[in-house]
């Protein structure tokens, strides 16, 4: 079973069955006891932490934090409430930049009611795509574009976002990479495109790239990322915690009727590597979305990721 079935269930969602839900709905708020969640079994990290959420600017240097997460937007069982779910939980971090992948309309329409203090960045006008939110506080969006995948038959493509944030230039991408394992050779063609990008970027400039990328460990290396390009969770020290994105031995979303268990969601980091301007390096890193809601099901089938960077 693939992570980004694009079997719809359940009725039509319009964005009025999202208005009718009050952003502090019981109904949507992530479960309140720690003993039901899977956060507090041994592999798994605590989706609430005094280091996870402090804001950027509690810390002395340079701080950058990100979440990733394929919200699974094709999935319109009990839509409403998982979006609240999203709300909530980037309520709870406030990342400065947030890549989300498998929005559809209604969805986007929500998330520009609910988080007015983000711009919001779209891979596409119809069907299903990505996003990004960019907390207008501390991000300035210089430009974006959308790099088309010109093989794709799944409607993927690649955004990409310019901006400046403290004074640093950084290059925000994601994407959504060609889905199955049938689609080896497009998902590598794609991940070539953003190849290119890394190495394309100008030398002043910081590149992270994330997204729901269904990469496999084997294909990365066939593709060959620039040396300086890392990968995030294995900088970290390849935690075990954090290891799996999509995992039907715990998320439930899907009814798998057998266990899975994959790194489908990544991060990459090249840092800026002209002198005198500041290098980031990954510092912190964990899963999110790991409470069940009070309809019974999870924020998405993905985990979300969240990342901090900071300056060396």
């Amino acid at each position: 079973m693939e992570s980004d079935s694009e079997t719809h269930s359940g009725e039509d969602t319009t964005p009025d069955d999202w208005m009718e839900l009050a952003d502090d709905s019981p109904a949507a708020s992530p479960a309140a006891s720690p003993a039901a969640s899977p956060a507090n079994s041994p592999d798994a990290s605590p989706a609430v932490s005094t280091d996870a959420t402090q804001k950027p600017s509690e810390k002395e240097d340079f701080k950058l934090s990100l979440i990733t997460w394929n919200v699974d937007g094709l999935d319109f069982e009990n839509l409403p409430e998982r979006s609240i779910g999203l709300v909530k939980y980037l309520n709870l971090y406030k990342p400065d930049v947030v890549f989300l992948q498998e929005l559809i309309d209604p969805y986007v329409h929500f998330l520009k009611k609910r988080l007015v203090s983000y711009l919001m960045i779209e891979g596409a006008e119809e069907g299903y795509f990505t996003g990004m939110l960019l907390k207008k506080s501390r991000v300035t969006l210089v430009e974006s574009e959308i790099v088309p995948y010109r093989t794709t038959k799944m409607m993927r493509n690649l955004l990409v976002a310019q901006v400046i944030v403290d004074g640093q230039k950084l290059c925000l991408m994601t994407s959504h990479l060609e889905s199955g394992k049938a689609n080896s050779k497009e998902r590598m063609n794609q991940l070539h495109v953003v190849k290119w990008r890394f190495k394309r970027a100008p030398d002043d400039v910081t590149v992270v790239f994330g997204g729901d990328t269904n990469l496999r460990d084997a294909e990365v290396p066939k593709v060959g990322l620039p040396a300086t390009v890392c990968d995030v969770w294995e900088q970290l020290g390849k935690q075990e915690h954090c290891r799996y994105t999509w995992d039907t031995t715990i998320n439930t979303n899907k009814k798998a009727s057998f266990p899975v268990r994959f790194r489908f969601d990544r991060i990459y980091l090249r840092p800026a590597i002209k002198r005198g301007v500041p290098r980031l390096a990954p510092d912190h890193m964990a899963l999110v979305g790991l409470e069940k809601l009070d309809c019974g099901r999870y924020t998405s089938d993905h985990w979300g990721i969240y990342c901090t960077f900071s300056a060396e």
